[in-house]
């Protein structure tokens, strides 16, 4: 294989590296690798040891989606011991170029990529392709992202969503907004709807019951609401899934997102069923006299593993990112 047959697309967070190679004009990940972060000391041996499984000496361009802000050239992973420049490593390996984005940004710039057998529908439709698309979704944190359309591609929009404030909406949730306020202070959606906002939600369902909260993980939380062996972790698992309808039902009308509204990342497939059965779309439609906005917007959850993959791919020849 020769420089020229191939660019260099990458997928980093806190615990694993995805990496993939794709053709000069395509996002089709090939030879897709994931490998741990934390056997290699820096960014660049876990490049040198990809390329050599590959068999690839050389490729022509990078990008690289990580999980932490980026600005400027130097990149510090929020989760794992990597550091780089990312001027220093591009003129180490002699690459044409080499962006580095958000990995949400790389996630909203593969869901146009993402085929339509790997999209759930879960409510709404038919919405407005003219329109911008929302991009959320729950993992670490709660990454927010856009897309808006161009004549011939998208903007993504890098924000700050997760971290808007919690609106309660009822007696149970300014009681939860209670409890959150005096262990964090200020208590924005993020503090719910991840991994630990979901052990958060549990306690706080947990104590306003007069109950046990004897589980102490996400992953427990969710088995136990799956298997019907805690009723507090399947009320809990509900609610979590009824805030994100409205969290996402907020965003749809912040952005004008009628294009669609694409829920992303790792933890929501893990229980698809339980989701499309849950109070999700009560919550996304509540809006009042906006509901019929919210009924024609079309909602999915995006089941492809590589999406970030496909977003670097997208990133490398897009000239707005």
């Amino acid at each position: 294989m020769t420089k020229d047959n191939y660019s260099l697309v990458g997928d980093i967070g806190g615990t694993n590296a995805r990496f993939a190679l794709v053709r000069s004009g395509d996002v089709t990940p090939e030879a897709v690798e994931v490998l741990a972060c934390g056997d290699y000391d820096n960014l660049d041996a876990a490049i040198v040891d990809y390329l050599a499984r590959c068999g690839v000496g050389e490729v022509q361009d990078v990008c690289l989606a990580v999980a932490s802000p980026v600005q400027g050239t130097q990149v510090r992973m929020t989760n794992n011991h990597w550091r780089f420049d990312s001027e220093e490593v591009r003129r180490r390996f002699g690459w044409g170029a080499f962006k580095v984005i958000n990995d949400f940004t790389a996630m909203a710039l593969g869901v146009p990529h993402v085929s339509a057998d790997k999209l759930v529908h879960v409510c709404g439709g038919p919405g407005n392709a003219a329109r911008p698309r929302l991009v959320i979704g729950p993992g670490t944190g709660l990454g927010v992202s856009g897309l808006v359309p161009l004549q011939h591609g998208w903007v993504p929009l890098m924000t700050e969503g997760g971290h808007v404030d919690f609106a309660p909406t009822d007696d149970t949730e300014m009681a939860i907004l209670r409890i959150l306020k005096a262990r964090f202070g200020r208590v924005s959606v993020e503090r719910i709807l991840c991994g630990q906002g979901l052990l958060n939600l549990y306690q706080a369902h947990a104590e306003i019951q007069g109950v046990a909260a004897p589980l102490d993980a996400p992953e427990k939380i969710t088995a136990a609401a799956l298997d019907q062996s805690d009723l507090l972790a399947r009320q809990t698992l509900r609610h979590f899934c009824e805030i994100l309808g409205r969290v996402a039902g907020n965003g749809v009308l912040t952005l004008g997102g009628t294009g669609g509204v694409y829920l992303c990342g790792g933890i929501l497939p893990r229980f698809i069923d339980f989701f499309l059965e849950s109070p999700f779309q009560k919550g996304f439609e509540d809006k009042g006299r906006m509901r019929p906005l919210l009924e024609s917007t079309p909602v999915y959850v995006v089941m492809d593993g590589y999406t970030g993959l496909l977003g670097a791919a997208e990133a490398l020849a897009n000239p707005e990112v």
